[in-house]
Order: structure tokens, then sequence, then C-alpha cells
């Protein structure tokens, strides 16, 4: 459909069909004009499956849904670090939405993990901007592969659950633009959305559905957003100021009562009809898109999808702690499985992404598959419905492991502790699971734990078990790929794409999280995740891009095309890894970069590439990284761009945010160097450090302390020192005043005008 057809159309509409294409005619549709062939289109939800319902709809999964494969949710994808997977993964999901008749997937989510707290953590990717942005474009790009749109949400700063439809998010520009918005930049530019999905809250005062510099300011002027701007389910607070700030579909349907407001606002010339018209192009380009890459007849393999969960499942996983190299465990040894998710298993998270899988694998059936009934003990040790300790139940599971080789413990978070709609208040699993490890590890020294949760719990335990898997929510395949791993049928290769702290109270948000009343402030600044704990050098429980192999991996060969560049080259960076193990496994290889020495506050490291790479057992690969100016930059408010200070980076390679292995420097100089509007009260230490009149300013100033009163006391060697840092943190003004008439105020202005000359 071009242009000139849409325009077309567009003059063809009377403002009261106009105004109702901007509103959903339901719950999940979008309205249609029959008379000029403008279909009613679908949109449901997502990310990790379609939850397209069957009977009456709402927004929080109550009701029934078709069957659909249940992928792993975000937290559990990001942790494969695995661009190709995700895509993968998003084109089984673009195949189902044909065969189900949908044309646009609400997701991927790209939220900040700012707090483990946050009960809609499952959905979202990362504490990283830059890890969690690389995902969510390739799930992108995988669903549109299909002819089927995405949701890109939720913009902007939909860091919490608690008075998510009123909470005003105070944040500064820097760390919005370096963290928050930067998790859906890179996603927007690279993958183009078919439509981003505003949030509840209010960013700086404004409604995120009214807020004109985030929907059409920054996401249309400065990224190029070409598709529509879609409110999420109840977001919108006045529906003109929505629309006049980018806001181009508000959902569900508000029966009528948003069109009527649109149309009053245009006839009293409050709303330009141009501008509705725009937005109405927008939704007939995506709507005509849908309708031209809507494929015909379509249906999906069910049983290969579900193999892709499995494999995504295997990915996702973690193993966070192998001690002694009990695992993987042998198929002839007697295990004892124990712990009621191992037989209710918890795969998914809740509310409006809870998917009605296509089948269903349980842990417990798939272990007595790979190692025989006669070899598997079980017993649930605890009930889900709640957290009191049952001692029958505790002692059946001890006598249980008493019989066996090795105990896995099958442990996490039931449904009832994290869901959309609210937070979660402390980071413990339940306690009657606390009393089952604790009672498992008096009877038996071989205890294995397996963790299904959606976001990191605190394991004061931890010492009680020997070896442990992190299953993040796994999808309907999630028992058959933790079987595999358990007993070495596959090699773990997920790595955590968040920090698990040691304790809630070390979280950067700890103070500030929930906030107070409807007023959020974002205090922390840019320490988010592992930015925070490394300024403060705190020892979390697991760091960022952490996680185990069953092989071993070494890195060597460091090299970097040119050791000294401008900021708008590239940086080509390339190392050697070489699979030292007797395993063939896959490695996560995480670039950081790290500022050396800068005039603004920077993290101590960012991670800025990562590829994961399969390798057999004894083969070495080289590894290729391309920087550019974005991986070395940092977000200047004063000039509202990305800006680089000429200095030295250095470029770590590590398996973790914490495990660095080999590092190199290199020269990056500025080549958009900051103007200094030099004036009385520039000081001499900003003066000197300008990279454009510094030396000219030192010459002039040199020339000036020679008579100046201080010179003589800097000839003492005794306050020499403590002279230089005073002259230093000196504005121009206060030198002038303390010269006794050899720096005069004529004299000091004639050289600040010829030092802005230049």
């Amino acid at each position: 459909m071009t242009t000139r057809d849409i325009q077309s159309i567009i003059r063809q509409m009377t403002l009261q069909e106009k105004a109702a294409m901007c509103s959903g005619a339901d719950f999940w549709n979008l309205k249609g004009i029959e008379r000029l062939g403008i279909p009613s289109i679908m949109v449901t939800d997502g990310p990790h499956g379609l939850r397209k319902q069957i009977g009456a709809a709402d927004h929080l999964g109550f009701n029934q849904s078709v069957p659909a494969t249940c992928f792993p949710s975000a937290a559990g994808l990001a942790s494969s670090w695995n661009r190709e997977l995700l895509e993968r993964v998003g084109t089984a999901l673009g195949e189902e939405c044909q065969a189900e008749d949908v044309a646009i997937l609400l997701g991927p989510g790209a939220n900040i993990k700012r707090s483990p707290l946050c009960g809609r953590n499952f959905e979202y990717f990362s504490e990283d901007p830059y890890l969690s942005s690389e995902m969510a474009a390739s799930h992108i790009q995988g669903v549109q592969s299909q002819g089927v749109g995405t949701s890109l949400k939720h913009f902007a700063a939909n860091n919490q659950e608690y008075r998510r439809m009123s909470t005003d998010v105070t944040v500064d520009e820097r760390t919005l633009r370096e963290i928050y918005l930067a998790s859906f930049e890179n996603a927007v530019k690279r993958s183009q959305p078919w439509t981003v999905m505003c949030a509840y809250n209010k960013v700086n005062g404004e409604f995120a559905s009214e807020n004109k510099r985030l929907l059409s300011d920054i996401l249309r002027d400065e990224w190029n957003f070409q598709g529509f701007v879609v409110s999420d389910w109840g977001a919108v607070n006045e529906r003109v100021d929505a629309l006049q700030a980018g806001l181009e579909l508000e959902m569900p349907t508000s029966d009528g009562g948003g069109e009527a407001k649109i149309i009053a606002a245009v006839q009293k010339g409050e709303l330009s009809e141009k501008w509705l018209d725009q937005a109405v192009e927008r939704l007939l380009r995506i709507i005509f898109k849908a309708m031209d890459g809507k494929k015909e007849n379509a249906v999906y393999d069910k049983m290969k999808h579900h193999e892709l969960a499995k494999e995504a499942a295997i990915e996702s996983t973690v193993l966070l702690k192998n001690e002694g190299q009990i695992l993987p465990l042998s198929r002839a040894s007697q295990v004892a499985v124990i712990g009621a998710l191992a037989q209710t298993p918890r795969y998914q998270g809740g509310g409006s992404s809870h998917i009605h899988p296509t089948r269903l694998d349980y842990a417990l059936e798939e272990i007595t598959h790979l190692v025989g009934s006669t070899n598997v003990r079980y017993e649930p040790g605890y009930a889900l419905e709640h957290d009191e300790v049952e001692e029958e139940l505790i002692r059946a599971a001890q006598e249980a492991a008493k019989q066996s080789d090795a105990a896995i413990l099958f442990i996490g978070l039931p449904d009832r502790c994290e869901s959309e709609g609210y937070d979660r208040e402390h980071l413990r699993i339940p306690y009657n699971q606390i009393a089952l490890i604790e009672a498992i590890a008096e009877v038996q020294p071989n205890v294995v734990a397996v963790l299904s949760n959606g976001a990191p719990v605190e394991m004061p335990w931890l010492g009680k078990v020997k070896g442990l898997f992190e299953g993040y929510l796994g999808g309907q395949a999630s028992g058959s790929a933790i079987a595999a791993l358990l007993f070495g049928e596959a090699n773990p290769s997920g790595k955590l794409a968040e920090t698990f702290p040691l304790r809630l109270e070390d979280n950067p948000s700890y103070l500030n999280f929930p906030g107070e009343g409807d007023r959020v402030d974002y205090r922390e600044g840019i320490f988010v995740g592992y930015r925070h704990y490394e300024a403060k050098k705190i020892q979390p429980l697991f760091p960022f891009g952490f996680g185990l192999s069953y092989t071993v991996f070494t890195y060597q060969d460091l090299e970097i095309h040119a050791d000294d560049i401008q900021d708008n080259e590239e940086l080509t960076v390339t190392v050697t890894v070489h699979n030292a193990g007797n395993r063939p496994g896959q490695e996560i290889v995480q670039l950081y970069v790290r500022d050396v020495q800068s005039t603004v506050l920077r993290p101590e490291k960012e991670l800025k590439g990562f590829q994961k790479i399969f390798l057999e057992p004894g083969a070495s690969r080289a590894v290729t990284f391309h920087l550019d100016h974005r991986a070395f930059s940092y977000y200047n408010v004063d000039i509202n761009s990305w800006h680089v200070e000429t200095g030295e980076f250095e470029i770590l390679i590590g398996k973790s945010s914490a495990e660095i292995e080999l590092a190199q420097k290199v020269m990056v100089r500025s080549t958009a160097a900051l103007p200094l509007r030099i004036d009385r009260n520039t000081l001499i230490c900003d003066l000197l450090a300008d990279p454009s009149v510094g030396t000219k300013a030192r010459q002039e100033l040199d020339h000036i302390l020679l008579t100046h009163p201080f010179a003589k006391l800097q000839e003492d060697k005794e306050f020499s020192g403590m002279m230089e840092a005073m002259i230093n943190n000196l504005p121009l003004r206060a030198l002038s005043t303390f010269s006794g008439g050899s720096f005069t105020e004529e004299m000091m202005n004639e050289m600040i005008a010829r030092l802005n000359r230049g």
C-alpha cells in the first residue's frame, strides 16, 4: 500500500472515522472501516508466547487462551546471551501469530531491572542497557521476519509494579539516556518495531502517554521510529494531550470516549486535523503492512517449536555452583528428586504474559525417563500453597535422600510470590523450602538445587548445596532441559544477565524503591546493577555475566587494530578463545570498556560487546568486536549529545564482569571538543585542562603569576603543594582579587576576551 493510496483513503474519511481509528474496537482488535477496505487487525499479549484468548478478554491472564508454545521468559532468554537464538524464537512466535491471525505481538519488554523486587522482572531482559537492547532487537527481527509486528514496551522508566499507573519517576537526563532509554534505543534503530507501547507511569512530571519529548522528540525525531505508538492498556490520561504528544492508538476501546474528545478538540480548533491525519496515516501504514504480510492457511510445527523451546531453556539455564564437580550426575546413580516444583513446575510468570502451552515437560518425568524408574525416589518436601513447614513432608524427604547417591532439590518462587501487578517485599524463597534444604543437607552431602524463579533470591543456604542451577522461568520444555543438564546430555552455557545481591540492602535502589506515595527518585543515577556493586566495592552473591560450564575456556592473544584512534573511527578488537576441557561447549565472551580517567563520574566499566561461540574440545577460535563512538562516550547534558573525552580507555575481555581475563589500553581522541565559555568564575584548573585553550591559558597565567603575590609562597617548599592546589581551584575573579593590583579587573576581562576568541 503506497503513501499516495493511504492519503487517498484519509481524504475519504470523515472526522468521526479518523477519530475512531485512534482507539481500539474492543480489548484486542483495532477498528476497521469496511467501506474503505480498512481491515480490523488483532493484537495480543506476548512476549515469550502467544496469548490469544478464546472467550472473554482480560489483561491479567485469568481467562483461557489458545494453545501456544511457551518459551522461556525474557529473564531466562537474556541469560543465553545468544542473539541468533532470540531471533529464532522470535521467528517461531511470528509463525504462531500467523497461524492464529494475530497481526501484532505485544512485546518484547526492554525495561531495565532497577530493583530485583520488581514483580515483572521475569518479563524484562537485563540490568544492562546494551545487553537488553541487543536481545530485544534480535527478538523483534525474528517476529517481524514473518510479516507480524511487535510492540516494544514499556516506554519508558517502567521499573516497578507498585502504583504503576500513577507513579512519577524523577530521573536526571544523563541517567535516563545512558540507562533507561538506551535499553530501547538500539532496538528501535536496529529493528524498527512496528509499534512502541508507552508506559503507565509519569516521567519527570508527565505521563508517558502524554510525554511529547519521549514519544516525538526522542523516539521519532532522534531515533527515526517509523511505526505507531500504542498505549499500555488503560494508560491514557487525557486523550487529546496524548495524541498531540505522539500517541496514535489508545487501547483497549474507550467505548467512544476517546474519539469524542478528539472530535470536539478538532471542532473547537484545539487540535489540528492535519495532526489527526498524520496519526491515522501511521496507523494505516501498519494495518496495511499486516494485511500484506498475512499468510493464508498458515500453520506451524508444534513439535519443532517445542524442541526449540527446549534448546532455549537449556541455553537460558545458568550453572551457578559445581563444588567438587558434582555435576553432571551419572545416569547410573540413585537420585532423590525432592520438591513439589519437580511435579508442579513454575515455568512462566503471572499476569498478561500467561501462556496456555501446547505441551508441558515435567522434571520428575524427564529425570525418570533418563535414569529409569528404579533409580528415582520422589518426595514433595513442602507445600506450594503456603510457607509453613510440614514435618511429615520433611521426614519423608530426608528418608528418600538417605537412600540415594544424591538429592536433587527443586526450589524457587511459587506463583503466589511474584507476578505482574505487585512487587516482592523481600528476596527470600519460602521458609518451608529453606527448612527442607537444611534438613536434606543433614543427611545427604551430595545436594544439587534447581531454582525456578523470575528474579534473584537471597541464598543464606548456598553452603548447604554442592550444585546449583538457576533455571529462571524456563517455559514449557524446562523439565526436559533441566534433566538434560543434570545428567550431562547438555552442557550449561547461560550466564547471568543481572547481578544477584548477597542481601537486599546491597541493591542500589534499596533506599528509593518503590518511592514515597506517587514519587520515586532514581537517586542511584547511572549506578544500576553491576555498575553500583563495582563502584561501591560490594561483593555480590553472583556477579553480572557469571555462569559455569562443564568444560574450561581460556583466553589469549588480545589484539586491537590501533592503539591511538579518533572517536569517529571504529576500533577492531580480536581475542582468541580455547576450549581446554574435554567436552564441547559454548562460551560467552564479554567485552567491557573502562574510561581510565574522566572529568565526569563514570562506572568502573561498561558492557560494550559480547559473542556466544561454540567450541569442540581442544579447538580455538578468534572472536572479533567492532567498537564505535558510543562504546567510549557518555551523555553530556550541556550539549545534549553523546561525547567522548580525549584520553585512555581500557578494553577488558572477561568471563563475567568480575572475571576479567585480558586488558589492553587505547588512546581515543575526541573530534568534538566541548566549548568552554570562559568568564570571571571559570576555575583555573578547568581553564588549563581545556584542550582548545589550555596551552594558551597556561602561557598567559604563567606570565601573570610571575608578578603575583602567590609566586613567593609557591617558592617555599613547605607551602608549594598547598598553593598549587589552591591556585588551581581559584576562579579568575579571585586571582584578580588577591593580586594586590598586579592583575586588575581590566586585565582579567581582556584575557577572558582573548581566550574566548581562541
